[in-house]
């Protein structure tokens, strides 16, 4: 027999059933866009900048450079010389300089998707996303 203290443990150990909620998308508002997206385009400005840095780092120490410069002189000629345009300051300023030019493309990229969304919902009236309470 079970006593009135194990029907309540069992009552209690039961998950009330999940309610689901469905909301409409009708609105995103354009700075927190424009704020997320220069987030995420500072976070892949630093992930490319190091990326470049440790290829640059490990094709370096592999010696690549010298033997496609060698390969280069033995068909070009004596004249050009990879070594000088393949440094360390050319390379990661080039990285830098492109992680820069990113960064406000990706931002500016967030504000006008945020804009076309925006409008896009007068005519297709939002996004429909269901979520529930587990």
């Amino acid at each position: 027999m079970s006593s009135v203290a194990d029907k309540l443990a069992r009552k209690s150990t039961r998950k009330p059933p999940a309610k689901q909620v469905r909301l409409r998308l009708v609105y995103i508002d354009f700075w927190s866009a424009v704020k997320l997206s220069f987030l995420v385009a500072v976070c892949l400005a630093v992930i490319n900048i190091v990326a470049t840095f440790l290829v640059y780092t490990v094709l370096n120490s592999t010696e690549i450079f010298d033997q496609v410069n060698s390969i280069v002189k033995d068909v070009a000629g004596s004249g050009t010389d990879l070594t000088a345009i393949f440094s360390m300051g050319n390379v990661m300023g080039f990285a830098i300089v492109t992680s820069l030019i990113n960064l406000v493309v990706t931002t500016a990229i967030g504000a006008i998707i945020a804009v076309l969304y925006n409008l896009s919902v007068k005519i297709t009236g939002g996004l429909l996303v269901g979520f529930t309470n587990n």
